[in-house]
């Protein structure tokens, strides 16, 4: 009876356990979904310079606006990719429109999911220009050569996709 019991009471600590864990899993996505654009990607830390770059280019409101919005995030390691002096030359106060530009070349209009980025051939930015999306056999999604390293972040007005290469507008 003895044994009997402890299997009982250990499934039950096991099944707390997974509850608690699926509970606490459910509470995160929830809470990540009622933070916008901006707060999901300042609360990342491989996003500080993508942050630090929408501040500078006064977009922040924009971002946390209504939208919807997908946004093609480069990572810290994507802008280290630039050449040297380039971050510097965009964050310069008289070239806030030039980092708008190139900011808002991320940006595409919509809240669109990776399954329906890998459909879509030639979007519209924000910006006005377009951006190639290919993919290859594997799934592999890239957008104008940017690897999409990671798809599908919600926020409350959009979905990040983050990329591994900033994205320069023609």
């Amino acid at each position: 009876m003895n044994h009997i019991l402890r299997i009982f009471n250990r499934s039950l600590v096991v099944f707390a356990l997974c509850f608690t864990g699926q509970a606490l899993a459910e509470h995160h996505e929830a809470s990540e979904v009622e933070k916008n654009l901006v707060q999901v990607a300042a609360s990342n830390d491989d996003f500080q310079t993508l942050v630090m770059a929408i501040k500078a280019a006064e977009l922040v409101g924009t971002l946390e606006g209504k939208g919807p919005f997908t946004v093609l995030a480069p990572t810290d390691d994507a802008f280290a990719k630039l050449p040297e002096g380039t971050l510097a030359e965009l964050l310069e106060p008289d070239n806030k429109e030039k980092l708008q530009a190139v900011l808002t070349y991320h940006v595409l209009p919509g809240a669109i999911s990776s399954e329906e980025v890998a459909k879509l051939k030639l979007p519209e930015t924000v910006q006005g220009g377009t951006v190639a999306i290919e993919t290859d056999d594997e799934g592999k999604v890239t957008i104008n050569g940017a690897s999409v390293i990671t798809a599908d972040i919600p926020a409350s007005n959009g979905v990040i996709h983050v990329i591994d290469t900033v994205l320069i507008p023609e």
